[in-house]
């Protein structure tokens, strides 16, 4: 029997996900969670042997409890469940030790038949996913390059964190803050926050 946990801040995706697999011979759902912390707490006492996690919750993200999740349990394989489909979110989570990505449009058939082949260690990707991976084999990479400091501050702002906030954070004055900003805006060739953050996620920076 194949031991699976969900975490999703989504109720209905928690609901449609353990419907699917309730009449699953070889597979039973032993552990829901809604945020990073349930989950981590969860997996003290409660380890499956596949876990499928919602790449953006409340809290801790995926990108932050996968390193946790392998560091912490290694046997236990993790299929991203998710939205997005950026490239280099993808790489990210499968070099941090995910075994499969999926959609959150996939099907019953192949959510199931994701399960299985990752218990039986091997890696799955939705085929959507699977293509883009192919595609990017031949596409030239136009990796951004920016430095620790502002990988903080992008990140920060992010959080939604105010350029007084930040200064106060990181012991700067405003000013040298709003030069960070402005060579980021640069450097990504966008012109305010919310191309910045869209820019970031693409190219796989926060």
């Amino acid at each position: 029997m194949i031991k699976v946990s969900i975490a999703d801040d989504h109720e209905i995706v928690l609901s449609g996900l353990q419907k699917i697999l309730a009449d699953v011979n070889d597979i039973t759902v032993t552990a829901l969670y809604t945020n990073g912390d349930a989950l981590l707490e969860g997996l003290v006492t409660n380890k499956p042997d596949v876990l499928i996690l919602d790449i953006q919750m409340p809290g801790k993200k995926g990108t932050e409890l996968a390193p946790i999740i392998k560091k912490k349990y290694p046997s236990v394989k993790i299929i991203v469940l998710s939205n997005v489909e950026i490239m280099a979110q993808i790489k990210r989570m499968l070099q941090m030790g995910c075994m499969g990505y999926l959609l959150k449009n996939t099907d019953s058939e192949t959510f199931i038949k994701a399960i299985r082949t990752v218990y039986g260690g091997e890696q799955f990707l939705h085929e959507e996913v699977r293509k883009q991976m192919v595609n990017s084999l031949f596409t030239p990479s136009h990796y951004v390059k920016i430095t620790r400091r502002e990988k903080e501050i992008l990140q920060m702002i992010a959080d939604e964190l105010t350029t007084q906030e930040i200064a106060d954070k990181l012991f700067l004055s405003t000013h040298t803050v709003d030069n960070h900003r402005n060579n980021l805006l640069q450097k990504l060739n966008v012109r305010n926050t919310a191309g910045l953050m869209k820019k970031a996620v693409e190219e796989g920076l926060i």
